[in-house]
């Protein structure tokens, strides 16, 4: 458990560190008509948050998370610094042993 622990919170930093580049590239983009970067960010992004998915599906699973709790957390790579909050929330309510 402790592998898919790590696994999840290292994922989870990359996610939404990718997210705000995201953000970034969408302003540059609209804002400055520079869509290159979009171009790279996008896709990337998109393919880290899949591996995030299945990550987070897989922790879920091996702490028995609620549907309510495990939806959050899948969402969380989609806000902006919500996945940083949500990795907090994770790693504390694991380490008391309270399921989410």
């Amino acid at each position: 458990m402790k592998g898919a622990l790590t696994r999840f919170r290292v994922m989870a930093y990359v996610v939404g560190v990718f997210l705000l580049l995201l953000v970034v590239a969408m302003v540059l983009k609209y804002a400055a008509d520079m869509g290159g970067f979009m171009k790279v960010v996008g896709p990337v992004h998109g393919f880290l948050y899949a591996i995030y998915l299945v990550i987070s599906v897989d922790l879920a699973l091996k702490l028995r998370w609620s549907i309510k709790g495990t939806a959050l957390v899948l969402l969380a790579g989609t806000v902006p610094f919500l996945s940083f909050w949500a990795e907090r929330k994770v790693v504390e309510k694991t380490a008391q042993g309270v399921p989410l």
